[in-house]
């Protein structure tokens, strides 16, 4: 059986205010309570602990040191008191306790989480999960409505989406590699080079899996992330397309960007989407207008 407790938040609370304010009647003027009705509550309070909590010291009253001890205690008990609440609140507006946002490989992962720690420093209820997804993952995560929110590269039909950014990609070789020291690399030079590319992670078949961009080279080696694809390249296997965002957060010095004759980077554009359409829940609603409200800082 529960034992029953023989306090009551709003006796604590009062115990904080005069601890706050530093008196009795500094502490009723600011709850907005009589002194006599205030210092009754804490006499009441002691009778029920059997401990003083209030002393008088010349003519004001103040907390005694046991009162100060309790208190250290009293202050996380009423934290939880009041995120108890928050959430209460929140569930009654059906915000979700769980969200998925699926996250294209391209994305430059800042664009997510700056606008995520606001949301979570407002937000004690939602716990979110991000899955990284590339091809043709991408898609069914928005057509199966996978997650609440969706990161892509080209918009899905039937499914509005907002513009959220530009990626620019870049070849990239080893310095090691034989061509790392030549300017103006022709195409028909990276014909004879091995191409690290990255798998489609959303197919079933491993070896047909859907192919993007300038894949020519005689010989290509597929692998399932960038880390690979960066572990890859270092090591002198060939060259790869990667994320410009990437490089620089890699400052890796045994990569370099190749210098090809006919222009061999370009611009990739991404989306933001709600896939659950009307059914999107509160939570997903406003981390999408925090997410947006970045992506509008770098369209043009």
């Amino acid at each position: 059986m529960t034992e029953r407790l023989k306090t009551t938040l709003d006796q604590w609370m009062n115990l904080v205010a005069i601890s706050e304010a530093g008196s009795v009647q500094a502490a009723a003027e600011r709850l907005h309570k009589s002194h006599t009705t205030l210092l009754y509550s804490i006499k009441k309070l002691e009778s029920q602990l059997g401990t003083e909590l209030v002393e008088v010291v010349g003519k004001k009253t103040r907390l005694t040191a046991s009162a100060t001890m309790l208190l250290r205690k009293a202050g996380s008990m009423l934290e939880t008191a009041r995120q108890l609440e928050k959430l209460s609140s929140l569930l009654s507006e059906g915000y979700e306790s769980s969200l998925v946002i699926s996250v294209d490989h391209l994305c430059d992962r800042r664009w997510i989480y700056d606008p995520l720690t606001r949301f979570c420093a407002e937000n004690a209820l939602t716990s979110v999960t991000l899955r990284e997804t590339s091809l043709t993952a991408t898609r069914r995560y928005v057509k199966e409505k996978l997650s609440d929110i969706a990161i892509i590269n080209l918009p899905v039909e039937n499914f509005p989406s907002s513009f959220f950014g530009h990626v620019k990609m870049l070849p990239v070789i080893s310095v090691f590699h034989a061509l790392a020291g030549q300017n103006e690399i022709s195409q028909s030079e990276l014909v004879n080079t091995t191409q690290i590319v990255l798998r489609d992670l959303g197919s079933e078949n491993s070896t047909q899996g859907e192919n993007v961009g300038w894949l020519k080279p005689q010989r290509r080696i597929t692998v399932d992330n960038f880390d690979y694809a960066i572990d890859a390249v270092s090591s002198g296997l060939g060259f790869c397309r990667l994320p410009e965002h990437m490089i620089k957060r890699l400052n890796n010095p045994d990569i370099i960007t190749l210098s090809v004759h006919e222009g061999f980077d370009y611009q990739v554009p991404l989306h933001v989407t709600l896939p659950k359409g009307e059914d999107t829940g509160p939570a997903a609603r406003a981390l999408f207008d925090l997410l947006m409200q970045d992506a509008s800082g770098r369209k043009g």
